[in-house]
């Protein structure tokens, strides 16, 4: 993805956050409400610049889940149409960068991912219920 211009977030807080990881080279330097992230790199539906994303750190037996919250608001953070438009994006975590597609999920996989997203932070079920949209969840898996 080095070959694309990087182009920082308009979001004051997520250039600070990916400012502080690139810097430490660790995605340790920061945290969501207290908890741990990884950092998505990927590119823009629009523009093909590079974009990078932190968010809250969801794990299970080396797959990852990225939820399109955007803190209860009515529409979908603009990384959701990234990753629909260029799966193929990568992920840190820590100072372990991986190659990883972007799958969304749908139906009782969705829901298990869910449960899971909900499990390390459950402030994603108090943002649910702010919206009428169905928040996108992804599993991030090597490729």
């Amino acid at each position: 993805m080095s070959d694309a211009e990087y182009r920082p977030s308009p979001s004051s807080w997520v250039r600070t956050q990916v400012d502080a990881i690139v810097a430490a080279g660790d995605t340790r330097a920061v945290s969501i409400h207290g908890k741990p992230v990884v950092l998505l790199t990927m590119r823009g539906r629009r523009t093909a610049a590079i974009r990078k994303v932190p968010l809250i750190r969801v794990e299970h037996d080396g797959r990852y889940a990225a939820v399109g919250s955007r803190g209860g608001a009515p529409e979908n953070p603009q990384w959701v149409a990234n990753l629909r438009a260029n799966p193929d994006i990568e992920l840190q975590d820590g100072t372990s960068t991986y190659a990883v597609r972007a799958r969304e999920l749908a139906g009782t996989e969705r829901e298990q991912w869910w449960d899971r997203c909900v499990g390390v932070f459950g402030d994603f079920a108090a943002y649910q219920v702010r919206t009428e949209r169905v928040f996108p969840v992804f599993v991030l898996e090597s490729r």
